[in-house]
């Protein structure tokens, strides 16, 4: 096993993101912070950095613990991070809070019809 791996190939291996191009494509956009400042996808990983991303407007705080060989299992790949538990509780609140919206919204069986669009409009409108 290296003491080193690019971040994006890292990100990819510890399951951030579903392949490595979007992982490429998330550093290049400035989604991703190797030890506060942005960085480029060749940029090496090494054990004691922190990596900071907002995946899906959800922030992440991590540490790297070490580097992983391979995209294994899921189990593996969180040996391979610790997260700052006051940015787990904040994704947490987000996450709730975005839960909530959803129940709020009117339900439908399927696609909505004439009268729920007009209900969905409407409840847009005024939120505005």
């Amino acid at each position: 096993m290296s003491e080193s791996l690019r971040i994006d190939r890292w990100l990819f291996f510890c399951r951030f993101f579903k392949t490595r191009s979007k992982a490429t494509a998330a550093v290049t956009g400035g989604h991703v912070k190797l030890n506060g400042e942005r960085t480029s996808p060749g940029v090496r990983v090494g054990i004691g950095d922190r990596i900071e991303l907002v995946r899906d407007r959800l922030p992440y705080s991590l540490e790297v613990v070490t580097i992983p060989a391979r995209r294994g299992p899921a189990t593996e790949a969180r040996g391979c991070y610790l997260e700052d538990d006051e940015v787990v509780r904040e994704r947490e609140t987000k996450l709730s809070a975005l839960r909530q919206d959803r129940m709020l919204m009117p339900k439908t069986d399927g696609r909505p019809d004439k009268h729920t669009r007009r209900k969905l409009r409407e409840r847009g409108r005024r939120s505005e």
